[in-house]
């Protein structure tokens, strides 16, 4: 499908609002990503080459932030982040609660702006990429609009855009065409889900933003989403996710960015964030024996004894394994790669600090509300287009 010119310099911003004088609207942000590439914080993925993408060759990439910082006070959400995301990748951001992972999704909207650095979407600022429909976002505030059925809310949605996609196929895109005559508020969670992502791609966007969006659902619903976004993604859209649950990221990203204080702490993809912090975990009966001096055993890297087991995270585990042969400490041996969680845990353990413990309260779950207090960017503001539309406008 050619995808239509976007003109008129009043086109509404934000996917996934409900349109004007609809306050419950859900809200519906949008963010690009980029290749996976080896693993390092200060060389992004996808990022500046004269090919970002299938079909953009020479464009500006999905997604760039330079430098960017987001401080409260003291406390600083945002640290420094630089980032850039090709077109046409699927991108998963992750990062403990504090890290800023929510923080800077609101940045890169436009809902928040950076206390220092740039932000550029396509090569524009927020603000102008939402409101020409080039970005949809499906973010973790919004409530369904009582006495309407799916089809008329994505209709409304759709009409507020200078060149969305055609209804029938964005509910086909967000797997809704059994449900388009149902009341939006007769719908179950996932089904709910489905919703705000259609109205997210109403748009017609060329990047979609998602924050956590699988949060509640069942394995069930869960698969029936990735689903829907893979057929989004297959068009060669950019997609830019968060979330809690690891697995859904190793499998559906092709680049994972992990972000602590603030800042990327590893980007690559997902066999290479596990490697850049040791390739297998050996684990063993300690059998009494003492575990004092088993991080200086070949390609170890992490050492954790529990319960009378030693676990080590190896980097060369046949090195490892050997050392271990010739003590004759092999009862119970168990080799295994490293898995998503084991990396990420590593790559996030440091212990926390004072802006850590303040980032918690502060930032990443307070960072929308404190915005909206004090830039007027909060998604619960947005009586009609939703919170990046708010902001946009």
């Amino acid at each position: 499908m050619t995808r239509p010119a976007r003109t008129g310099p009043h086109a509404p911003a934000a996917s996934g609002a409900t349109g004007p004088a609809t306050p419950e609207s859900p809200t519906t942000p949008t963010t690009p990503v980029s290749p996976a590439t080896p693993v390092s914080p200060a060389t992004p993925v996808g990022a500046g080459g004269p090919f970002d993408g299938p079909g953009h060759r020479g464009a500006a990439p999905a997604v760039r932030l330079s430098g960017v910082g987001r401080h409260y006070g003291t406390v600083r959400a945002v640290d420094g982040l630089d980032l850039e995301i090709a077109r046409g990748s699927t991108v998963a951001l992750l990062g403990r609660n504090g890290a800023g992972k929510s923080t800077a999704l609101n940045v890169l909207l436009g809902l928040l702006p950076p206390t220092a650095g740039e932000v550029a979407l396509f090569g524009v600022p927020p603000r102008r990429a939402v409101r020409e429909g080039r970005v949809g976002a499906m973010l973790q505030d919004g409530r369904p609009i009582p006495r309407v059925t799916v089809r008329e809310l994505v209709r409304f949605v759709a009409a507020s855009y200078p060149a969305p996609l055609p209804v029938a196929e964005t509910l086909a895109l967000a797997g809704l065409d059994a449900l388009a005559d149902r009341r939006v508020d007769r719908l179950s969670g996932g089904q709910a889900q489905r919703v705000r992502f259609a109205l997210a791609l109403a748009g017609n966007p060329e990047l979609v933003v998602l924050d956590e969006p699988t949060t509640a659902l069942d394995v069930a619903a869960r698969w029936a989403f990735w689903e829907a976004m893979r057929r989004y993604t297959g068009r060669g859209n950019t997609v830019l996710f968060s979330t809690h649950y690891l697995p859904e990221a190793d499998e559906n990203a092709d680049r994972i960015v992990v972000i602590d204080g603030g800042r990327v702490v590893a980007d690559g993809s997902g066999a290479e964030v596990k490697r850049s912090v040791g390739g297998h975990l050996v684990a063993f009966d300690l059998a009494g024996a003492s575990g004092a001096d088993l991080a200086r055993l070949p390609g170890v890297t992490a050492v954790r004894v529990h319960g009378g087991r030693a676990r080590l995270r190896s980097v060369d585990s046949d090195a490892t394994v050997l050392a271990l042969a010739e003590r004759g400490a092999v009862r119970g041996l168990e080799v295994v790669p490293a898995s998503l969680d084991d990396a990420f845990l590593a790559l996030t353990a440091a212990p926390a600090t004072a802006r850590g413990a303040a980032e918690d309260g502060a930032t990443e779950d307070g960072a929308a509300g404190d915005g909206a207090a004090g830039d007027g960017a909060a998604g619960r503001d947005a009586a009609g287009r939703g919170a990046v539309g708010a902001v946009a406008r």
